[in-house]
């Protein structure tokens, strides 16, 4: 898929390392829009009450399983927002997000929120991918 990260000199580099893009340009493809995934498993339990590295591992894996589904990867995502309850945890998150993604990283918005659909969330990420 013909994709192009963007960075302007003029606006400050990724913290933690640079494990996002400043913008994705796309001129082809099919857009695939992944609602926010949780920790559930395919059975609907949540998986890591309480743990954020384990929920991150499976909101991810849930979103290359969907991504999967539609004949894309996890290469072809292009934009990320993150919903936490605690950007205290970020660090683990970005940690986790390096085994999932490499460079260039996709465009990426981080948010805390005080509460998600289920209590004992504490992450849930939603996606753009676009396959050439």
């Amino acid at each position: 898929m013909p994709k192009r990260a963007i960075t302007s000199p003029q606006v400050h580099e990724p913290p933690g390392g640079g494990n996002y893009s400043q913008a994705f340009e796309t001129t082809a493809g099919r857009t695939i829009y992944v609602a926010g995934m949780t920790s559930r498993d395919k059975n609907g339990e949540v998986v890591g009450d309480g743990d954020i590295r384990v929920q991150t591992k499976q909101v991810l894996e849930n979103m290359k399983s969907v991504l999967e589904a539609a004949g894309a990867s996890m290469a072809d995502v292009v934009k990320l927002t993150v919903f936490m309850k605690d950007l205290g945890q970020s660090g683990t998150v970005r940690e986790i997000r390096k085994q999932y993604f490499s460079r260039p990283f996709p465009a990426s918005t981080l948010v805390e929120i005080s509460r998600l659909a289920d209590e004992r969330f504490l992450i849930e990420i939603e996606a753009i991918a676009v396959v050439g």
